[in-house]
């Protein structure tokens, strides 16, 4: 309880500005520095190249794509366009750009052992060499080759920034190996394909096999499918297959997975799935309960929980066996299954072990604080007691992950990005991305299979969504620099030090007074001194009237309207409850964010109609 004590008279001291906050925020990962040239080797001289693009001559999809880029981006950059060769075709490997697993590359730089997406570049003076562990691995080798070394950016699906000169050089010696943090990885943003996940280095899709694209992970049934591998069709005639509620009474807002008939049914149901999609890339099949809580309290599955110590129990036995009966006629399947809700607990007893083809999906990060490290924020989304808000706990949800991985040989986390009930204001988690995916990686989590930044319209999130795939391909990337070329190329290079600041002062104070959370109603995100409200003020101000491009100022007045949303809700400035204009100041933040696109303040639904508007509410009740 003192230390709870202690933590709020901080926030207090933070809040009311006795104390200034350090906005020096440290967002984490090792200092990038652009590849330098010590000893030029020129691709490009004067507008002319004596260079040519070698292929092995059996190329498939995905290389032709990689050669294809490679030439087109450099021919966008220079005005020049490399011939393309197969290698049966050349009679030397001097002056050549060797793309994938040719006879000369392997005699130049013998294989490294790399993984299916990682790959090496290789200079010597007169060859450079860009080779994945597959052909997709090339693909990226070749996106990492045009950013790092040549500058292109892809900062949204419709926004590439690419250089233009006459000169390619690049370094004469290099000799660099790449490897992914994790061996899957997905973030889909608004507007996302194939090309564009393929350039962000994404190869989760779940829905398109991407094969120009090196392939994909797929899913035959992804998210909640109990619904359909056991349909509540069946609850009439088996209404044991279903869990036994509180009230001794069964429901179908779960199956009861204890349950012996259940297994046949849903075997079946999977097994008919599997054999009807039509992808044939898809070898994941998914177990995903019913997004709620009321699971089983049968004897059985209570037994289960008991002799584990976990309501995750029944769930991993069922998998197990739901793989085993699937197993010999689909080998090279994967099967997953949430540990998400009261499923999200490991079991105390690890001796139950998950199957080497069962993976759980890792859900428990809603449960997480945002805002401050995961390794040390005990802080647990819905608790508003006092020790929770205030005191120190032991960090739960960091604890079940590292504990999952002991009963599992490969895990998956399922990310939540945003504030989903309050997707108009602030989220900070910026300045906890790096290393909370870091911990995931170091304790030995393999793939991130799902983020929420598709189809939502939330504060920054153009930001957030290209800075998770940088930081899921590479855990240890330098999130601020790859954050200030983001900036300058969505914002415009007068505007970005401007929402760079703001940035900097809103994750610091928000650290300083609140913890964040990915599903909160609450309207304050953090809790700003007047003088920090009118240095925001002011920055804002600054970067609406910089000398930028009409989508740059399109852009950056979007991004403001989540601080006019926060300022409305807390009745700041022209905002003032007492104003009598207020009502007149709501309905023009109205128009603002419908003509900016923005639709909804809440993830879970659309901005009423004006008609159906009173602007005597705030925009947290815009809903």
């Amino acid at each position: 309880m003192f230390k709870a004590v202690i933590s709020l008279l901080e926030v207090i001291v933070f809040s009311l500005g006795l104390i200034p906050v350090n906005t020096a925020v440290d967002y984490g990962g090792e200092k990038y520095t652009p590849p330098a040239v010590t000893e030029p080797m020129n691709i490009v001289s004067n507008g002319r190249s004596a260079f040519t693009v070698v292929v092995p001559d059996g190329a498939g999809a995905c290389l032709d794509t990689a050669t294809a880029e490679f030439v087109s981006y450099l021919e966008k950059i220079c005005g020049v366009r490399l011939p393309v060769k197969k290698e049966s075709e050349t009679q030397s490997s001097e002056n050549s750009v060797l793309l994938g697993s040719t006879a000369y590359s392997e005699k130049i730089k013998p294989s490294d052992t790399v993984s299916r997406d990682g790959f090496l570049i290789y200079s010597d003076g007169s060859r450079l060499l860009i080779r994945g562990g597959s052909e997709r691995g090339t693909l990226y080798g070749v996106y990492t080759f045009l950013e790092e070394y040549l500058g292109v950016r892809w900062f949204t699906p419709t926004l590439e920034k690419i250089p233009e000169c006459s000169d390619v050089v690049i370094n004469s010696h290099i000799d660099r190996t790449v490897e992914p943090s994790f061996a899957l990885r997905r973030n889909d943003c608004a507007g996302t394909n194939d090309a564009y996940r393929a350039k962000t280095r994404m190869n989760v899709s779940f829905w398109s096999e991407a094969e120009n694209h090196g392939g994909a992970l797929t899913y035959v049934l992804w998210d909640v499918t109990l619904d359909r591998l056991v349909p509540d069709s069946l609850f009439t005639e088996h209404p044991e297959y279903f869990a036994l509620g509180e009230d001794g009474k069964r429901t179908t807002d779960h199956v009861c997975l204890s349950e012996p008939g259940v297994l046949p049914v849903a075997v079946e149901n999977a097994r008919q799935a599997i054999l009807s999609c039509p992808r044939e890339s898809s070898k994941h099949i998914h177990i995903g309960q019913k997004d709620n809580t009321n699971y089983c309290r049968c004897e059985k599955c209570e037994a289960l929980y008991e002799k584990y110590g976990s309501v995750s129990a029944p769930t991993i036995l069922f998998t197990n066996a739901f793989a085993d009966a699937l197993d010999d006629e689909f080998p090279d399947f994967t099967f997953t299954f949430y540990a998400y809700q009261e499923t999200d607990r490991p079991p105390a007893d690890l001796s139950l072990r998950c199957s080497e083809n069962v993976v759980p999906v890792l859900c428990g990060l809603h449960k997480a604080c945002r805002s401050h490290p995961l390794t040390q924020c005990g802080a647990v989304d819905g608790d508003d007691g006092f020790e929770n808000l205030f005191g120190e706990k032991e960090p739960q949800v960091a604890e079940d992950f590292a504990n999952w991985v002991k009963v599992a040989d490969r895990t998956y986390i399922y990310d939540y990005t945003i504030n989903f009930l309050n997707t108009a204001q602030f989220f900070s988690n910026f300045g906890t991305m790096q290393s909370t995916m870091k911990y995931m990686r170091d304790i030995g989590i393999t793939g991130y299979v799902y983020n929420c930044g598709d189809g939502h319209e939330a504060a920054f999130n153009e930001l957030r969504n290209y800075l998770l795939c940088k930081v899921q391909w590479d855990v240890d990337c330098d999130v601020e620099y790859w954050m200030n070329e983001f900036l300058k190329g969505f914002y415009g290079e007068a505007a970005a030090p401007f929402i760079k600041e703001i940035i900097d002062i809103q994750t610091a104070q928000i650290s300083a007074t609140a913890h964040a959370f990915d599903f909160d109603w609450h309207y304050q995100s953090g809790f700003y001194p007047l003088y920090t409200i009118i240095k925001l003020d002011s920055l804002w101000n600054k970067a609406l009237r910089a000398d930028i491009t009409e989508e740059q100022k399109f852009n950056v007045e979007r991004a403001n309207l989540s601080w006019e949303y926060y300022k409305a809700n807390l009745f700041i400035g022209k905002y003032f409850f007492l104003n009598p204009f207020r009502m007149k100041a709501n309905e023009e933040l109205y128009d603002a964010l419908k003509s900016h696109g923005i639709n909804r303040v809440c993830s879970f639904g659309l901005i009423p109609e004006k008609e159906n508007l009173t602007f005597i509410e705030r925009p947290i009740d815009w809903r």
